[in-house]
């Protein structure tokens, strides 16, 4: 099984999570007005996400039908706007 293709934004629903996968393994997740509330590095084993924060805590996650389930979050990848780059507000 190949490695599910996870960079880009994900977000929840509301918008206050927003968790940006990073092409080189690092992730940077903003919490409603406050930007890299949380940093540190992914990998991708098939479908299933692990996390280590930068303080050392860690995490899982896994893309089930396109969603990502992020511990308690559920998260859904925010596509680029027409004109916009991936990964620019």
């Amino acid at each position: 099984m190949s490695d599910v293709n996870v960079v880009g934004m994900w977000v929840t629903a509301d918008g206050y999570i927003r968790q940006e996968l990073l092409p080189d393994g690092r992730y940077d997740e903003a919490r409603g007005d406050r930007r890299s509330a949380y940093t540190g590095r992914y990998t991708v084993t098939g479908a299933h996400l692990d996390y280590v924060d930068d303080t050392g805590f860690t995490a899982t996650g896994d893309i089930r039908d396109g969603v990502l389930y992020h511990e308690h979050l559920v998260l859904y990848r925010e596509e680029p706007h027409p004109g916009k780059s991936a990964g620019k507000a």
